[in-house]
């Protein structure tokens, strides 16, 4: 049975950007990775629809003690992943993970301060222990998606696909597709494929917020061209992290103003105010949903030469030719693709117990948004919704780092989260209202109205706490008695 001092769970960019960081800070701690896949990126290696890339800057979204190297600021699929197995190198990461292993459970002893982990790798049961559990297992299902179910699919002669599952053999090349969805993925995937398709064709229920950025950021390459790279590097995260705070915030108290700027931008590219108005004009404020981008207007670009079109309307039902409309439309379709979400799936789905006594986890309270109420020795990666996963999971690593030398120093066993009975109780995530989250928050843990309870989404004053916080502030230490310490 292989012990280690801290088991990390997951390989992509929270598990790899944590391993970096226990070497860089903590290089006597031994640890292990467990990865379900057979390869380094989790997400980055699941998704391989066409087009997937980065939703946000790659200069706040890549690691904060490895520039970013690559001339677009949002990377596609393939240069994250060859990013993340580059710091995996640097750091000699990679003989620390254990591929194929999928973790299924995980048992607390207080009587041995240390935590038994049930796996199975390539289908063999396995045990592990350890004395501090890392989740870095992202947070939505990597076996199911969000799938409606359409009435008629049956009775449809064309492909049908999920992004999630997009499958190596399809070919779009002259066929007619129909992108079922508004969100981020859809964004992604009409420009990717409008080049090849004879149309591409995106069925939204309701409009969404798109962003037009740059998909090459001019102050970079002039930053990166005069300056050291570690020195362009952190100022250009700092200068990203600023604009993305600043949007953000002004989304929230001038939505008004917010949404004027985003219709502006869509018309920029369009020239079509009633079609601005019927296709992009969203019923929610920005900022109140996930916002979809698009590098250099790309989306907006591929509708206004004709390749792509929006329609807004229900699905009635599949008929064999495509999809009927409660409108009475039928969209002609040879292949669909169903960009309807993610299913959630907090801490990886693993099941939890504490002295024999299962964890729920939505009746736990967040700590610092790394940690559980009543759970001893756990952190775990969540990262921002408002911004780049990356800065709030490097900070989640930093701050697990920052906890083990606390407990190091004083001869500390276990560290507990312990929050008031009485204390106030809201969402994790309080302020979207995306459907792919509202559909399961309930199973994730709450977060409380103050610190070190409280669940922000802003980067600047949770890196102040992570870095610099009283680690002892809502949590109970305590020491194992000489009798009970295991070679």
């Amino acid at each position: 049975m292989p012990h280690v001092d801290l088991l990390i769970v997951g390989a992509g960019v929270s598990g790899i950007g944590a391993a970096c960081r226990l070497t860089r800070e903590r290089p006597a701690t031994t640890y292990a990775i467990l990865e379900q896949r057979h390869a380094i990126g989790g997400t980055w290696d699941l998704f391989r629809y066409p087009g997937v890339r980065s939703d946000t800057d790659m200069y706040t979204y890549s690691y904060p003690f490895k520039p970013w190297a690559g001339a677009s600021s949002m990377g596609d699929g393939d240069a994250i992943r060859a990013y993340l197995a580059e710091a995996a190198i640097e750091h000699d990461v990679e003989r620390h993970i254990g591929f194929g292993t999928k973790v299924l459970g995980a048992s607390w002893s207080s009587a041995d301060a240390r935590w038994t982990v049930r796996a199975e790798t390539d289908g063999e049961p396995g045990t592990w222990t350890c004395s501090f559990l890392f989740l870095c297992a992202g947070y939505y299902d990597y076996d199911r998606a969000h799938q409606p179910d359409f009435p008629g699919l049956a009775d449809y002669r064309g492909r049908f696909v999920h992004p999630q599952f997009w499958p190596e053999d399809l070919d779009y090349t002259g066929e007619r597709v129909v992108v079922i969805g508004s969100g981020a993925t859809a964004i992604t995937i009409v420009p990717a494929i409008a080049g090849d398709a004879a149309h591409v064709t995106m069925l939204q229920r309701s409009p969404s917020y798109v962003a037009c950025l740059p998909a090459v950021d001019p102050i970079a390459d002039t930053l990166r061209s005069r300056l050291p790279s570690g020195l362009a590097h952190r100022l250009l995260r700092i200068k990203n992290v600023l604009i993305n705070q600043g949007v953000y915030a002004f989304s929230r108290r001038f939505p008004g103003q917010a949404r004027t700027l985003f219709r502006r931008g869509a018309l920029s590219f369009l020239r079509d105010p009633a079609y601005v108005d019927t296709h992009f004009t969203p019923r929610y404020n920005p900022w109140e949903q996930r916002l979809a981008v698009a590098p250099d207007g790309d989306f907006y670009a591929a509708i206004r030469d004709g390749k792509a079109s929006v329609v807004t309307d229900l699905i009635d039902r599949f008929v064999p030719e495509g999809i009927r409309l409660v409108s009475g439309e039928t969209l002609q379709a040879d292949v669909v693709v169903s960009a309807t979400g993610l299913a959630l799936k907090p801490l990886g789905g693993l099941d939890l117990s504490v002295d024999g006594e299962r964890v729920d986890v939505g009746a736990t309270v967040a700590y610092r948004a790394a940690m559980l109420s009543g759970v001893p020795n756990l952190a775990f990666c969540f990262g921002y919704t408002n911004t780049a996963w990356t800065l709030r999971a490097d900070l989640s690593a930093r701050f697990v780092c920052r906890l083990l030398r606390h407990m190091d120093r004083y001869g500390y066993s276990t560290a507990i989260p312990t929050v008031d009975r009485d204390a106030e109780r809201r969402p994790f995530i309080a302020d979207l209202t995306s459907g792919y989250i509202t559909r399961d928050i309930g199973r994730f843990p709450a977060q409380g109205s103050d610190d070190p309870w409280l669940v922000r989404q802003n980067y600047l004053r949770d890196a102040a706490a992570a870095l610099a916080g009283d680690v002892t502030r809502g949590m109970r230490f305590e020491h194992r008695a000489p009798a009970d310490v295991h070679p």
